[in-house]
């Protein structure tokens, strides 16, 4: 096994395999259920792009584990292995029989439909192969991409079976296990994911850190909110006049009277700005002049009504 490199790295290997975990289960389970929601789509899109007949693939459940646990103790199921930058031991991928016979079946056109015998011995070199084939697809989508890549070391190793996965030894330690269920008809297998839980955190950890920040930052928003709306502005009424051509308004002079349309008392215009924000209605209050507010300007019908008078 390699070492952490760093004396952070070594601390932290030491606390969780005395203490077992992480202490921060919510935040494991919330990091795996974000990374599985974003993947799994990226997933059944690379995988039925190599199969003859598409089948359907849901997370069944996240959950917590121990690394040790990811072995399956069928030899007929098959298992491999990702190394990344940060861990020689990322990611393990395993099937069961169900799942593999469905990959093959719906892989060389059959009908997908009709029950499929799930195998009763130990897998061909063809079926771990198309396996590997499988956890290669799921190990891409959930790499990602950018500087929070878990940058697995792709070609996957090729699965492991029988015998080879008896002997096969792993350490222990907190991990994180999804659970999928891949399906077609009355045809149903699992696929197992199970990563260290400090692999997840180190990349994806951020998921329930989001949401705990959305809090303060709806309160920021807030009090900024409050002290813009505290600001001081002058408003401005303005009544339309009249609507003349450019050769009248040069033939205006000093001391000649121009009529108020009809219903100009009750078009006023509210501003702030120059921003429109109110028709209204001109009016007085004893010795006050007032504007009594109708409803708010509406910018594309003014301009239609202006492209289009009565």
């Amino acid at each position: 096994m390699v070492s952490p490199a760093s004396p952070a790295e070594t601390r932290a290997f030491i606390i969780e395999r005395l203490v077992g975990d992480t202490g921060e289960p919510d935040r494991v389970i919330s990091s795996a259920k974000a990374l599985t929601e974003r993947s799994l789509s990226a997933v059944m899109q690379g995988l039925n792009g190599k199969l003859a007949s598409p089948l359907d693939i849901e997370v069944q459940s996240v959950e917590l584990g121990r690394f040790a646990q990811a072995r399956p103790s069928n030899s007929r199921h098959a298992m491999t292995i990702a190394a990344s930058v940060s861990s020689p031991d990322a990611l393990i991928l395993s099937m069961d029989p169900a799942a593999v016979a469905l990959v093959v079946h719906a892989l060389f056109g059959g009908d997908v439909e009709r029950p499929v015998q799930p195998i009763d011995r130990d897998l061909s070199p063809t079926e771990a192969e198309v396996a590997t084939m499988v956890f290669e697809e799921i190990a891409k989508a959930m790499n990602g991409t950018g500087p929070r890549a878990f940058e697995f070391r792709l070609p996957l190793p090729a699965a492991i079976t029988g015998g080879e996965l008896k002997r096969h030894i792993l350490r222990d330690g907190p991990a994180v296990r999804v659970v999928f269920s891949i399906s077609a008809g009355v045809n149903a297998g699992l696929i197992v994911l199970t990563m260290p839980q400090r692999v997840l955190l180190k990349h994806r950890g951020d998921a329930g850190v989001k949401a705990e920040n959305a809090e303060p930052e709806a309160e920021w928003q807030e009090r900024f909110g409050e002290e813009v709306r505290r600001s001081t502005v002058t408003l401005e009424a303005t009544l339309p006049v009249a609507r003349m051509t450019l050769g009248e308004i040069a033939l205006l002079q000093e001391g000649q009277i121009i009529e108020l349309e009809e219903a100009a008392q009750s078009q006023a215009r509210l501003s702030a700005r120059n921003m429109t924000l109110f028709v209204c209605e001109f009016g007085k209050l004893g010795q006050n002049y007032t504007v009594r507010i109708r409803h708010p300007f509406d910018a594309g019908q003014d301009l239609m009504d202006t492209l289009l008078p009565e």
